[in-house]
């Protein structure tokens, strides 16, 4: 399987693609995201560069895909927030500690979730807001329409754009979703969304970011991976906010 990390996709980019290999995401297939619509999403850098998004969940907390967190540093990273740039403006703060759910799994990214802590509180403003977590064990409904932000590549392989995109997509049964991979590699702390003909996902560098419910604007997920990008029959992978919930709530 394939993370939706924008510096594993670099790397990933420099091996042999003669064998389809899950992908980490961006968003395809979207539009431009306006000011005040995603208020508590968040870039994730390292050495000035993103990486992966975020979603603010109170001045001091940003919760991402744990596998954004694997073998990352906390004096190494930057967090911008309040921004549709990933690389200007907003607010810019350290990251003074790193927790992965205890559950986590490189293999399998099973409970793929992190939390960082920053160093400086970034209180809520015109441009900055919290998100709000879903209740216990949500899972969210099949055929229901939800919304993925990010910064992440505009195609499988393509460039990372430098303002803030957006797509609405479907959410997929689990059943349907194993049925398109396999029973193993979806599980319960997992669900799916995308369109069965393919088209619109998230995509490399949208890893960790928020999606959310389109109407209620409740956080239900973060990106997680998928193979390759908006390709058919393999739809996007997000980390299941509602059955990690206790552990997001007790680092906050």
């Amino acid at each position: 399987m394939e993370f939706k990390t924008l510096f594993l996709a670099l790397a990933l980019s420099a091996v042999s693609t003669a064998s389809a290999v899950p992908q980490t995401a961006q968003i395809v297939g979207g539009v431009a995201a306006t000011a005040g619509e995603f208020p508590f999403i968040v870039s994730l850098q390292r050495s000035g560069s993103h990486f992966c998004g975020g979603s603010l969940l109170n001045s001091r907390t940003v919760l991402t895909a744990g596998h954004c967190a694997v073998g990352m540093t906390p004096s190494t990273l930057r967090v911008r927030a309040g921004s549709l740039n990933r690389g200007s403006g907003g607010t810019l703060v350290g990251v003074s500690s790193i927790g992965i759910h205890p559950n986590f799994s490189s293999s399998t990214l099973d409970s793929d979730v992190a939390i960082f802590k920053l160093s400086t509180a970034i209180p809520a403003s015109s441009t900055i807001g919290y998100a709000t977590l879903p209740g216990s064990g949500n899972d969210p409904v099949a055929g229901s329409t939800v919304t993925v932000a990010g910064w992440g590549t505009t195609s499988e392989g393509g460039s990372s754009p430098a303002l803030l995109r957006k797509v609405d997509i479907p959410v997929v049964s689990r059943t349907q979703c194993r049925a398109d991979y396999s029973v193993a590699e979806i599980t319960n702390n997992m669900w799916c969304a995308g369109l069965a003909a393919g088209g619109k996902d998230s995509c490399q560098g949208d890893s960790g970011g928020p999606i959310i419910d389109t109407a209620s604007r409740v956080l239900l997920g973060a990106v997680s991976w998928g193979e390759g990008c908006a390709r058919a029959g393999a739809p996007g992978v997000y980390a299941r906010i509602g059955t990690l919930l206790s552990w997001i709530t007790s680092n906050l």
